[in-house]
């Protein structure tokens, strides 16, 4: 008997006619496997693809500016429901899923075309793993890092659904390699940690132990999610709990 194949992480990458559903639709989806090797290592899995899709209404000159795919591309294409579980449940083998800014995915990606998968954010991850990077944008922490394996020219263009995946795929497979799936899983669940003030003002760029209890109190009642959540994680260091920005090598797991 052949051995079993092994098990795979799927990163997703969309373009979109806009922020979502259902006012707005899909018109390309990506994807890069991230697979888990006998000597427990993970690495880059197969070569991956891409398929345009018809997203069922026209696209705005607006988001045509970022990735570029024309109305007539995609005139002939099909549609979402009929692209969307193929690729997003390569059954049996995948046990979850991944994207930058994952919940812009999940957007479109609902659980009855995952079947109820749980999804890995890189971004979030990227700021627990890597918070001394100047951005966290999939191609800052790409040219910052410079992940080995990479082919260059497969990543481009930027801002098309399967090089950005293959992009995100060497983030997710460095991460796996760093502390696991079930780490990353945790960190995916919960907003993301700031490791850096990132509103306009005097803080901007400090690190959240630098500044006073007035700014803090200030960013608890933030409109940001991930702002919010910094700062409750920060008021909770400074009352004797909790860890902020870099991670020790204890807290990672935790």
């Amino acid at each position: 008997m052949p051995p079993p194949a092994p098990q795979i992480i799927r990163v997703i990458d969309l373009e979109t006619t806009g922020e979502g559903p259902p006012i707005h639709g899909v018109c390309e989806i990506g994807w890069q496997d991230v697979a888990l090797q006998k000597d427990g290592r993970w690495e880059i899995e197969g070569e991956g693809g891409a398929r345009l899709v018809n997203p069922g209404r026209p696209i705005p000159p607006l988001t045509q500016a970022i990735h570029h795919i024309l109305d007539e591309q995609v005139a002939d294409a099909p549609f979402w429901h009929d692209v969307a579980r193929g690729v997003l449940d390569p059954y049996p083998r995948r046990i979850a899923l991944a994207a930058h800014r994952a919940d812009y995915e999940q957007k479109f990606c609902t659980t009855p075309l995952t079947r109820g998968a749980p999804w890995i954010c890189t971004w979030k991850c990227a700021l627990r793993l890597w918070p001394d990077t100047p951005s966290f944008s999939n191609q800052m922490l790409r040219y910052w890092r410079k992940p080995e394996g990479m082919v260059h020219e497969l990543g481009l263009p930027a801002h098309r659904a399967f090089p950005d995946a293959y992009v995100t795929a060497f983030h997710l497979r460095d991460m796996l390699n760093e502390v696991g799936p079930e780490q990353l899983l945790a960190w995916s669940a919960v907003p993301g940690l700031l490791p850096r003030v990132i509103r306009p003002g005097p803080d901007r760029g400090k690190s959240w132990q630098e500044i006073s209890d007035d700014s803090l109190s200030i960013m608890l009642g933030d409109r940001d999610m991930d702002v919010r959540f910094t700062a409750e994680t920060e008021l909770a260091r400074r009352r004797g709990g909790g860890v902020v920005g870099r991670p020790s090598p204890q807290g990672k797991l935790v």
